[in-house]
């Protein structure tokens, strides 16, 4: 299996003074032999954690390109701000871009987000011309997140790529009540769309916790959540 590399994504639109492109790092890994397609990883995490980067590594041992932004490249190191709306989609675009520019056919393009980036990769399947998208614990369900994000209740009916949701039972950012409505809203769409509610708070398939000395990896939630994302690509980048 190749190794984790770092590169540069370019951003679609130019510096009007200088006429120089613009770039969003990215930090990527590549499966061995011939990829079935790309992902795209939204994550809000100001450090590529031990368990995302095994989440990268995963997807590539299914055959996917897996391409991660650094959403925070704009913010100075010591900013608090959270990265969502116009700056988080054009960083999805240019990450878009580098896996066509790779030979990845754009519906075999699919998009994974955590928290608010999973809300971007909600709403990045209501308008991108992408495979499919998974969502997890994505937030701003009944109210939105900011004026750039409807809430998830609204732009639903919209959805143009196939979209799979993972919930907690006791996430009190997604409350029971607010996702069964979501999964109601989905049902209206005119692509496949599948809403799945884990109980407490076991459905991070970006957190498992391999040294955790009861973790049963049969009957762990988070491998679960993990695996239901990957047959959902495998499903829908086709």
């Amino acid at each position: 299996m190749p190794g984790f590399f770092t590169d540069t994504a370019q951003l679609r639109r130019a510096d009007d003074d200088e006429q120089t492109i613009e770039t969003v790092p990215v930090t990527a890994i590549e499966p061995e032999g011939h990829a079935r397609g790309g992902i795209v990883v939204l994550h809000e995490s100001r450090e590529f954690t031990p368990a995302l980067l095994d989440l990268l590594s995963s997807l590539a041992n299914e055959g996917w390109i897996a391409v991660a932004p650094h959403l925070f490249h704009r913010e100075p190191d010591d900013s608090e701000s959270e990265v969502f709306g116009e700056n988080l989609f054009e960083d999805f675009d240019a990450c878009f871009d580098w896996l066509t520019h790779r030979g990845v056919f754009p519906d075999c393009i699919g998009a994974l987000g955590f928290d608010d980036a999973g809300t971007a990769a909600f709403l990045v399947a209501t308008n991108r011309p992408i495979g499919a998208a998974v969502s997890v614990a994505a937030r701003g369900i009944t109210q939105p997140l900011s004026a750039d994000a409807p809430a998830l209740i609204e732009a639903a009916p919209s959805l143009q790529a196939p979209w799979l949701g993972l919930y907690g039972g006791d996430d009190p950012e997604t409350p029971a009540e607010h996702v069964e409505r979501l999964r109601d809203e989905v049902g209206k769409a005119a692509v496949a769309a599948h809403v799945v509610s884990y109980a407490g708070l076991q459905h991070r398939a970006d957190r498992p916790d391999h040294n955790d000395e009861d973790f049963d990896a049969d009957n762990d939630p988070s491998v679960d959540a993990q695996t239901r994302i990957f047959d959902w690509f495998d499903a829908n980048l086709r």
